[in-house]
């Protein structure tokens, strides 16, 4: 029999963010312990010893209950053992020990992981500033990269005073959050910086969607006054309906009933992110109006087009990359495992899935729209290859994490049609959007929204939302129609919300005379009259008054004549 014990720590398995194994090896060859020890309340609690083996014979002793205490440990250490008491008092002080530097590591890792994805997020900015900038006339580029900025700027004060509060304070009511102003109380064991941080970079993401819209057109004014609005206000409270504990609709609710028994499954925003963004764009490009010659006074639509292909795809590719953040990113942990799974299998291998649905809905849509608008157009248009892609990924946003990979491409097959229906619909009704936001971003985001709704797996549903089994799922993988009626509603909740609040304001300040720009400032380009000059020297053949055998606009000095000469 073996009758000195030195343990040594070998591994450790999280199951259920709770329950961790570890395997202690001695260092005698011949005695092999396992103990299973639960980290409730961060306490360390062996509950049973599973196997000893010791002279090469098995031998099981199981015990209902038993805290790491000298006095219940020494029990096991046997009488021949000189000091048995102090023995297992080191020993538990030492399990003690590992528990509490267990812990520390998967906060360390955990957090890290969501800060890399904030990260991520935020590069997206860039991004939207290069496909912004490619995207409008040359003559308006220093003014729409400045929105950019600005939209970050103005973004990170408003989210840190207000929005972070309105979206996550908790405890809360169901509609909007009431803690945690300017991060009072941070960190807690809800919220650690990383997570504000994270959802700062999602917030000014959607106001980043809204300026596409009305770009070339709008008083830099307006951008400070909507960008503070919605980044503060109207964004954080659908983020709080669908994302926090308290939200009404949540999926994650922790109070009361979920919706339709399944809450909104909306896991990185196509709802919450791109139909907001893209909804408030509608408002804002439908009350300013058509960009100046977009449309011939017959009615017959005339292409405005963007003055740089190379940023437009560089600019795609930034978000392409930022996209991994925005989606994998949004389980916010990693050092997860299953219950019931091998131990190659945990949260790490969802967050790899929702990288490969996220690409293959991406890599759809692009070559959807690509050959589609070759049969429309008889081009081979990049631009509209980029939009398509960006199409797919908000599309798949929504249930990138509880799909398979197969139905990411359905999803992005459909999200190519569905921008390319809008943009047609956006021509008939003389709508007119710069970067066709609204279409991409409203119209693919609310696709995606139901399209989780119909592909959504039970396995999935189940491991990302583990602590409502049985709840439903997919209505085309059998799960009936439950989650379909709850995403409806979101849906039309967001609408309703966003046209509620930011269609009052654009239309406030488009009486005010806040809105767009003068006529004259418009065919000058913003970076000349308000921006003190152009991004760089340029010639855009989408400008008239640039043409050759074209008259240009200028001005006329009065003179002292009271005849009008010929050359005047």
């Amino acid at each position: 029999m073996c009758h000195k014990f030195y343990f040594l720590f070998l591994y450790k398995k999280i199951i259920n963010n709770r329950s961790t194994i570890y395997e202690i090896f001695p260092l005698s060859p011949q005695c092999l312990t396992i103990f299973t020890i639960d980290f409730c309340c961060n306490s360390l609690l062996p509950l049973s010893l599973f196997a000893r083996l010791c002279d090469s014979t098995l031998h099981f002793k199981t015990m209902a209950s038993m805290n790491c205490s000298a006095g219940d440990l020494a029990q096991l250490l046997g009488p021949n053992v000189t000091n048995s008491t102090g023995a297992a008092a080191f020993i538990c002080s030492q399990f003690q020990i590992a528990a509490g530097n267990f812990n520390a590591t998967q906060f360390a890792v955990d957090n890290t992981y969501l800060l890399f994805s904030a990260y991520l997020v935020f590069s997206m900015q860039l991004g939207f500033a290069m496909l912004c900038a490619g995207s409008v006339r040359a003559k308006n580029t220093m003014n729409i990269m400045l929105t950019n900025v600005l939209d970050a700027a103005a973004g990170g004060l408003f989210y840190y005073l207000f929005g972070f509060a309105f979206a996550f304070g908790t405890p809360s009511n169901g509609f909007i959050g009431k803690h945690n102003f300017g991060l009072k109380a941070f960190p807690s064991s809800s919220f650690d910086y990383s997570y504000f941080l994270y959802q700062w970079a999602f917030a000014i993401a959607a106001a980043g969607i809204t300026s596409g819209s009305i770009a070339e057109r709008t008083q830099f004014v307006a951008y400070m006054i909507y960008s503070s609005f919605l980044t503060g206000f109207v964004y954080p409270v659908v983020s709080h309906w669908f994302w926090s504990v308290d939200g009404w609709a949540s999926a994650t609710r922790e109070h009361g009933d979920l919706l339709f028994g399944s809450g909104v499954i909306d896991f990185a925003g196509s709802g919450v992110v791109h139909m907001v963004g893209g909804i408030a764009g509608l408002w804002g490009a439908l009350i300013e109006g058509p960009r100046i010659g977009r449309y011939h006074h017959s009615g017959r639509s005339i292409a405005l087009r963007g003055h740089s292909a190379s940023l437009v795809v560089l600019g795609t590719f930034l978000l392409w990359f930022g996209w991994y953040g925005f989606n994998p990113g949004s389980f916010n942990k990693i050092l997860s495992a299953y219950t019931d799974a091998p131990v190659y299998y945990g949260q790490w291998s969802a967050i790899g899935r929702t990288a490969v649905t996220t690409t293959l809905a991406g890599c759809t849509a692009a070559l959807t729209t690509l050959f589609c608008k070759r049969i429309l157009s008889g081009h081979w248009n990049v631009t509209d290859v980029c939009n398509g892609l960006l199409g797919g990924f908000a599309a798949i946003t929504a249930g990138c994490s509880v799909v398979e990979p197969w139905a990411a491409i359905v999803c992005g097959f459909v999200a190519s049609l569905v921008l390319i229906g809008c943009n047609k619909l956006a021509e008939i009704f003389k709508f007119d959007d710069p970067l066709e936001a609204a279409q991409l971003h409203g119209g693919c985001g609310t696709w995606g929204v139901i399209f989780t709704a119909l592909f959504a797996t039970e396995k999935y549903v189940g491991e990302v939302y583990p602590k409502k089994p049985g709840r439903p799922y997919g209505l085309f993988m059998g799960g009936g129609g439950n989650l379909l009626a709850a995403h409806l509603i979101q849906v039309l909740v967001i609408i309703g919300w966003v046209s509620a609040t930011m269609g009052p304001l654009f239309f406030v300040l488009h009486k005010l005379k806040l809105l767009r720009i003068s006529a004259e400032d418009e065919m000058a380009g913003m970076d000349l009259t308000r921006h003190g000059g152009f991004a760089y020297i340029y010639h855009d053949d989408d400008d008239e008054s640039q043409r050759p055998g074209t008259f240009r606009l200028g001005q006329i000095e009065p003179t002292n004549s009271t005849t009008p000469s010929a050359n005047a």
